[in-house]
């Protein structure tokens, strides 16, 4: 005969309860764990169906890159400020399939300096859930990271004065499985993010190998709306004056 805490309470946070397993016989406590357990996955599997409200299971369909806000980022204007190699910022910026995949290259800080400046525009409009970071190994994966939105043209100097809208502390996420969840009423409507990195593990330069979001994005794209408010800005040569049909008077109408 022996006295365990039921695996169900435990997995479902309820540790103050202490309902399973006094006097249980070997074969009864077994049973109860694994009818548990399976109970288990069958909410799991529920909660993260009303999750991603796709018409599929996801035990087989990986949901994340149905969130993934990749197709969305203006590849060609995203900088960044001490990367070692000019331009291979854009590298770390990837289908979240993709995201360990390093044949591609990946973004250095310079050597002895291990902060990073990262600013990503949008093509549109999007809703910031969750960012993931998969840096370097041998202390090198950034340990922080600030988030500033819809700050365009910032430097380090501003980064550091500045207050971030929010703040993590990462660990090494070499494996890419760890996400970090956004204070979400914050992330609405988020033209450009930029991402500071003041520091690492310990390495003498710092290392990323992928940036990844998740959230949503606006149908309408960001040169639509420039062209909106541009044909709303009246255009001389689309009105006729009065100087041209007679009446002596030379300014638009």
């Amino acid at each position: 005969m022996i006295s365990l805490i039921c695996n169900k309470c435990v997995l479902n946070g309820e540790f103050s309860i202490f309902c399973a397993a006094i006097r249980y016989s070997i074969r009864d406590w077994t049973e109860h764990c694994i009818n548990s357990l399976s109970s288990f996955s069958r909410e799991r599997e529920r909660v993260r169906e009303m999750a991603c409200l796709h018409d599929h299971s996801c035990e087989d369909h990986d949901c994340s890159s149905d969130w993934s806000l990749y197709e969305h980022i203006d590849l060609s204007k995203v900088s960044a400020l001490n990367e070692a190699v000019p331009g291979s910022v854009k590298s770390v910026f990837k289908a979240w399939e993709q995201r360990l995949d390093t044949s591609g290259g990946h973004l250095d800080s310079n050597e002895g300096d291990p902060e990073l400046l990262v600013y990503i525009p949008f093509t549109s409009d999007v809703k910031i859930k969750s960012i993931s970071v998969v840096g370097g190994s041998d202390g090198t994966s950034p340990s922080t990271m600030r988030a500033f939105i819809n700050r365009d043209g910032i430097d380090f100097s501003d980064a550091q004065s500045m207050q971030a809208v929010q703040e993590w502390d990462l660990v090494e996420n070499l494996q890419g499985v760890l996400e970090y969840q956004t204070r979400y009423s914050k992330f609405q409507s988020v033209a450009s993010i930029t991402l500071h990195f003041p520091d690492n593990f310990g390495g003498d330069f710092s290392q990323i190998h992928y940036i990844g979001f998740k959230g949503e994005a606006t149908q309408l794209k960001r040169d639509v709306v420039a062209t909106i408010v541009y044909e709303l800005t009246p255009n001389p040569s689309d009105h006729k004056t009065k100087a041209e049909t007679g009446g002596g008077l030379s300014h638009v109408e």
